[in-house]
């Protein structure tokens, strides 16, 4: 039995207490600064987690953030970080201070992300190693999980295959061990940039087949797209897969990861219905970002579109429309808030 802090209650965060408590850890959920508010009201509904409408197993310890000091000055065999991409430096902070003077533990990442810093990319498990050293902590050992796994599903065992990535192998291979059930599947990798640049970029290329629909052809009807419309979500899936093998190669990452499940099978279930492929039927169907945000998805988080523009300025340096033509039309669609045209006589 290992001892695994869970950081952030969220959806995903609670989900993956699950395997870890159906191998037999000890489990322990911690909130963030900003869900004490969160925590109370869980606590005083039995434990309802209301993004998940499931109740969460009593043997699973919920705690205000005010306990994460004391519960990691505790042996601790992993820490879990179910945070958004935006609480990275929040964590950094936090972990600097309690393990200033002695070895961190393993940590295993669920959140996914890309961003640019000094105009070079930096995976989120990059950036939280270069705060961490900026803050004088260089012996850290970050594993990362990639794969098709909702939350809900997973919150209610669905059967769900997930790929844990770490440079070193035998460190992906112990903690693919330690969290492996009979519906929680796990593999392992040691291509720790393939699989976080995949699960990133995945966002982009969602919202690229979510608006199939609306592009699928011209002067047709309602009917006929509702019809015939996966042909054209096909080629836009199989023009994903292509494009990503690129970029992955780019950010020194394994061509074939793409095919495998932090890739194809990640890009596969958020193309399901997830927000991504949502803004992108909304897109599709030949409203701007702006307008699809403002009038259908206010107060959405739509992580391929952040991730937009948080790199269009980089890929639109680095690659030219021959190379990356459905990912730089989506991209510029975005940031230049203008109608989204594919130009398909590029596609590989």
């Amino acid at each position: 039995m290992s001892k695994i802090i869970i950081i952030g209650a969220g959806a995903m965060g609670t989900a993956f207490s699950l395997p870890c408590l159906d191998n037999k850890h000890e489990v322990n959920i911690v909130g963030t600064h900003l869900e004490n508010d969160f925590i109370d009201n869980l606590k005083s509904n039995d434990n309802l987690h209301p993004g998940l409408n499931i109740k969460i197993d009593k043997k699973v310890a919920v705690h205000k953030f005010e306990n994460l000091n004391n519960l990691l000055n505790i042996e601790v065999d992993l820490i879990v970080l179910g945070i958004s991409s935006k609480g990275i430096e929040w964590v950094s902070e936090q972990l600097s201070i309690i393990y200033k003077n002695k070895k961190i533990p393993d940590i295993l990442m669920l959140t996914k992300g890309l961003s640019i810093y000094n105009n070079n990319y930096e995976l989120l498990v990059d950036k939280l190693k270069r705060l961490l050293a900026d803050k004088g902590i260089n012996k850290i050992n970050i594993s990362a999980v990639g794969g098709p796994c909702l939350a809900s599903g997973l919150a209610n065992r669905v059967h769900s295959s997930v790929v844990i990535a770490n440079e070193d192998i035998k460190t992906a291979k112990k903690i693919a061990k330690m969290l492996n059930t009979n519906y929680y599947h796990t593999s392992f990798s040691d291509d720790l940039n393939g699989v976080e640049v995949s699960a990133a970029i995945k966002n982009i290329f969602s919202m690229a087949v979510g608006s199939a629909k609306g592009l699928c052809g011209k002067d047709i009807s309602n009917d006929v797209r509702e019809k015939n419309y996966l042909n054209t979500s096909s080629a836009l899936i199989k023009q994903s897969i292509h494009e990503m093998e690129v970029f992955v190669e780019h950010l020194k990452g394994k061509k074939e990861t793409v095919k495998g499940l932090a890739g194809l099978g990640d890009l596969y279930v958020s193309t399901g219905g997830g927000r991504n492929a949502k803004m992108g039927a909304y897109i599709g169907e030949g409203l701007t970002f702006s307008e699809a945000k403002k009038t259908k998805m206010e107060n959405v988080t739509v992580e391929g579109a952040d991730l937009a523009k948080e790199i269009a300025k980089k890929v639109n340096e680095d690659f030219d429309e021959k190379k990356l033509p459905l990912m730089l039309s989506m991209i510029n669609a975005i940031v230049e808030d203008k109608k989204l045209e594919l130009k398909w006589e590029l596609f590989g």
